[in-house]
């Protein structure tokens, strides 16, 4: 493991243009957790949400966790076969402000000349994680499907020491989809069969590009013009223009235990030292569009970045078919609360299934293995990513 992915691993998000990790305050942890995988560090990180919500014993439990969840072993071949899929590792698709931005490309060997394109956004209440949370996820649907699958990475709050926005990380989602659009086909992906999904803030940045993705701007976004600038646009070509020709139309969504209410009645603690995000990353709390815009007093901004307060009838604007799922059992995502979110695409004439994970917890479809939870991808990943390729099929791949 070199420098660069250690340092990103335990707390310090590696700016590109650095030469150094950026210190958030976990330097202690990192003889403890050294030898452990990029994957299972994130995905230890990330659990503390749902067993620690109001606890205040975060770096004992950032150890505890990072410790338990380091056991690392043979993948099943079912899972991840290379065999059956090539694989482009860290294609740099966008530099916005310097930042760098890069996604995996796993594209299957069946040998068909094109494939349906999957863009995949990972979890981490847009303050932790990479795409490295997804690289089983996106590796299962390469080795047991015909879908293009791009794993994607996106700027977080936490990142450019704790000054990027929420909508710069919609900006690049936006960008993510536009770039995959304009260059999947030489990995063999077809520009118009695109599916966006993710899990957790993943999902609700794939409900934003559907949602949202009309609402461009050439404009800085702001209270009197909420809209988005992508990070990627094509060439010649404004945000307007790709606006105008719904550069940003998708044709299936899967979408798992997201939030998609981020307005006055959604936004909750977020903002604040309650939600352990902030601790994980080593970030002080403040709000996601900067500490001189709240959701009092700038109510539509907030509204502009929730997927709820934004669902047209399907007279005015046809969303795609939508797959939301959700744990039985997830303290962080309510199952009441996705259901809600599927009852309002339905009553807009949305097409929109629900799929509920009997038992499970939130973050099922991470890559690795948490001893102290007792879950694991290759226990709980494999039939909601099975319910997913189902879904798609059926789109894509009707009998």
């Amino acid at each position: 493991m070199n420098e660069r992915e250690h340092g990103r691993l335990n707390g310090n998000r590696y700016r590109e243009n650095d030469k150094e990790p950026v210190d958030v305050g976990f330097q202690w942890t990192l003889g403890l957790v050294w030898g452990c995988q990029r994957k299972f560090v994130a995905r230890a990180s990330y659990m503390i949400f749902v067993l620690f919500f109001r606890s205040k014993l975060v770096g004992v439990v950032v150890v505890l966790l990072m410790v338990i969840s380091c056991a690392e072993h043979q993948e099943l071949k079912t899972n991840n076969d290379p065999t059956k899929y090539n694989l482009a590792k860290d294609l740099l698709w966008a530099s916005p402000d310097g930042f760098d931005l890069t996604m995996d490309i796993y594209t299957p060997l069946s040998g068909k000349s094109s494939y349906p394109v999957v863009v995949m956004f990972h979890g981490g209440g847009w303050l932790i994680n990479d795409k490295s949370i997804m690289d089983q996820a996106a590796a299962y649907i390469a080795t047991n499907s015909n879908y293009v699958v791009c794993n994607v990475n996106y700027r977080l709050l936490s990142d450019n020491d704790n000054t990027i926005t929420l909508n710069e990380i919609v900006d690049d989602a936006f960008g993510a989809v536009l770039w995959v659009k304009s260059n999947i086909a030489e990995y063999k992906g077809d520009s118009a069969r695109v599916v966006v999904t993710g899990d957790s803030a993943g999902a609700h940045l794939s409900a934003m590009i559907i949602n949202r993705g009309d609402q461009l701007s050439s404009e800085m976004f702001s209270p009197s013009s909420p809209r988005f600038t992508p990070s990627y646009l094509p060439e010649s070509k404004s945000a307007e223009q790709v606006a105008a020709e719904n550069g940003l139309a998708v044709q299936a969504a899967v979408l798992s235990y997201g939030a998609y209410d981020l307005s006055e009645t959604g936004i909750s603690d977020f903002e604040s030292m309650k939600n352990p995000f902030w601790w994980v990353s080593g970030s002080i709390a403040r709000g996601l569009f900067g500490d001189d815009f709240n959701v009092v007093e700038h109510p539509l901004m907030y509204r502009a970045v929730s997927p709820l307060q934004n669902i047209p009838q399907a007279t005015e604007r046809q969303f795609p078919p939508q797959l939301l799922t959700a744990g039985s059992e997830d303290p962080a995502v309510s199952p009441e609360s996705v259901q809600a979110y599927v009852s309002m695409l339905r009553l807009a004439g949305h097409t929109a299934v629900y799929w509920e994970y009997k038992g499970k917890s939130h973050a099922f479809l991470d890559s690795g293995s948490n001893l102290l939870l007792g879950s694991s991808f290759e226990a709980d990943a494999p039939m909601a990513l099975n319910v997913m390729i189902e879904f798609l099929d059926e789109i894509f791949y009707p009998l």
